[in-house]
């Protein structure tokens, strides 16, 4: 088996549980924030949902100087729009995976700014860290602000207090 395709074992599960989260972003208070030195949940919610546009970018580029990139902008407008920018940024991202070969994902990748190495390493372990596991941390931090403000959470690796487990 490809490594590729224990990947997208993955990839899958954790978008749609992501897209089960970013679809409870309230639209009401876009700016709203549990602390001070908190990013709002508007602009998490964005962050969240264009994670998968670094994932291409590793998949598909030897490196990147985040000071000559374009990023997409933060501002959220709407739990469709929201909803709409996850599934293109994660589509892309999913055919970048699937045709990664074990080669590509072993072959290195940097992340810089202003020529300053931040990060280095194979695809492979990139991909995981600076994609994947940052967008199940994000993820999280949209739970607990979801849970402050009251809205039930969806179960995301089994039960939540708000969707038990029925047999």
């Amino acid at each position: 088996m490809r490594i590729a395709d224990v990947l997208l074992m993955d990839f899958d599960p954790e978008i749609a549980s992501t897209r089960r989260v970013l679809h409870l972003i309230p639209e009401t208070d876009p700016q709203w924030t549990p602390h001070q030195k908190s990013m709002p949940i508007g602009r998490l919610a964005m962050h969240t949902a264009t994670l998968p546009k670094l994932c291409s970018t590793i998949l598909s580029t030897p490196e990147m100087d985040m000071s000559k990139e374009k990023w997409p902008d933060f501002t959220f407008e709407s739990t469709a729009q929201l909803l709409s920018v996850l599934e293109e940024t994660s589509q892309e991202a999913r055919k970048h995976l699937a045709a990664s070969s074990d080669e590509d994902l072993q072959k290195n990748w940097k992340l810089a700014f202003q020529g300053k190495t931040l990060a280095e390493g194979t695809r492979l372990r990139l991909y995981r860290t600076m994609f994947l596991n940052h967008l199940i941390h994000h993820r999280a931090q949209l739970g607990v602000y979801l849970r402050l403000l009251e809205i039930p959470l969806p179960g995301i690796y089994g039960p939540s207090a708000d969707e038990p487990f029925v047999p």
